[in-house]
């Protein structure tokens, strides 16, 4: 929903947090879940999407145009606007484990190239005019995949033809779209300044001299267009993970020349590190996604583990310990429960402000742990879970 003219702020949620890799899955889901959604928080208005479209149902929509037009018909019918693509998950996302998969395939392989640009493409068809997209995909690699230049190199190469795919179709079609690399824990990119490096020291170098040469083009131009189509979804729970202050690094970010492509709105758990907060982090060790895990304590100590179900285990050994913060994703509007509460208080008026003067039209809420959360925690509903996200952030930006 767009929520201010100038500069363009548009609002969604992130259909990731409905089950399903088929087409036929994620229409229901848009058909119930997200008109529901919408009749509580934007009646009468036009109601952006931001999708979540795996493999799967990528392919079977390249390969049906009558999909696509039934599609394009019914968010017409219903003022439905995509807007965003969650490109990040390529499988299964939800009912079994997922755990690392989901960086799998990563941006080495052809791939993980070959699903992006079918979102591109069906994302292109279905944007109304003067409206850009956005797609989210994960930050390069799990880390532990990545051993060489070599790797860096060619994850760049593939991104760089994400950029060509659309820019050609910009020129084409007039739709302009853009990438944006999530960094995460225990990713390739998963600071800023990681971040930062990588499109500098690789993608900018690498991806400049590609386009160059295959447009015929100077380099500068060449780097302009580079970061016109590829940029960061800036999601706010892993930043919060890293310790880092959301609105600084998202002022490193702009004053790089990086586009946010995206903001992901979210949450993450936090809480001490003692008996108590041990006994109260167990029911969140579940075995569908990875809930990396950072501490810190005295003395500049850090901590960090993939997940949490090991970090419990190791804890115990850690006494110098005094704050945790685990990559489960909790409602925004969860204000705590015993000695947990979440990362929210660092989306702080600052970072509300920098959104409004327009440092990304794009703004995501992304709670997709809604199944796994405890029940004792977990809201009774997940549509009216949603439009409490969406009432939490609109009286944000409000104020």
């Amino acid at each position: 929903m767009l929520l201010q003219d100038r500069p363009p702020l548009h609002l969604t949620y992130c259909l990731n947090i409905h089950p399903g890799e088929s087409w036929a899955e994620n229409f229901t889901a848009i058909r119930e879940k997200a008109t529901a959604v919408k009749r509580l928080v934007a009646p009468d208005q036009p109601f952006g999407l931001g999708l979540r479209i795996a493999h799967r149902a990528a392919t079977e929509l390249t390969a049906d145009a009558g999909l696509r037009e039934e599609a394009r018909e019914f968010f017409a019918a219903q003022q439905l606007y995509p807007f965003s693509i969650n490109g990040f998950p390529y499988g299964r996302f939800h009912a079994g484990p997922v755990k690392e998969n989901v960086y799998a395939p990563d941006w080495r392989t052809p791939e993980r190239l070959a699903y992006t640009l079918q979102l591109a493409d069906l994302l292109a068809a279905w944007l109304p005019e003067g409206q850009d997209g956005s797609i989210s995909t994960v930050p390069g690699s799990f880390k532990q995949w990545i051993h060489s230049d070599e790797d860096r190199v060619q994850m760049a190469r593939n991104l760089t033809e994400v950029v060509l795919h659309c820019a050609k179709i910009e020129e084409e079609t007039g739709r302009e779209i853009h990438l944006g690399l999530e960094p995460e824990p225990d990713c390739f990119l998963e600071t800023t300044p990681e971040t930062l490096r990588f499109f500098e020291q690789t993608l900018l170098p690498v991806g400049g001299a590609e386009i160059a040469q295959r447009l015929g083009c100077p380099r500068a131009a060449a780097e302009v267009l580079l970061l016109r189509h590829l940029g960061v979804c800036f999601d706010t729970c892993h930043v919060a993970l890293q310790y880092e202050d959301p609105a600084a690094s998202f002022r490193a970010l702009r004053d790089a020349g990086i586009r946010i492509s995206k903001v992901q709105l979210s949450a993450a758990l936090c809480t001490g590190s003692n008996p108590e907060s041990w006994a109260a982090l167990r029911r969140f060790a579940e075995p569908v996604y990875l809930h990396q895990v950072k501490g810190r304590g005295l003395h500049e100590v850090r901590y960090a583990s993939t997940d949490l179900g090991p970090a419990l285990d190791e804890l115990p050994r850690l006494p110098e310990l005094q704050e945790l913060r685990v990559h489960f994703h909790v409602p925004l509007f969860f204000e705590g429960a015993g000695v947990l509460r979440s990362t929210s208080g660092t989306l702080t008026r600052d970072f509300f402000d920098t959104l409004r003067a327009g440092a990304s039209s794009h703004l995501e809420i992304e709670t997709y742990t809604f199944d796994v959360l405890p029940p004792d925690i977990r809201p009774d509903d997940v549509v009216e879970s949603i439009a409490r996200e969406y009432q939490w952030v609109r009286h944000r930006l409000a104020a």
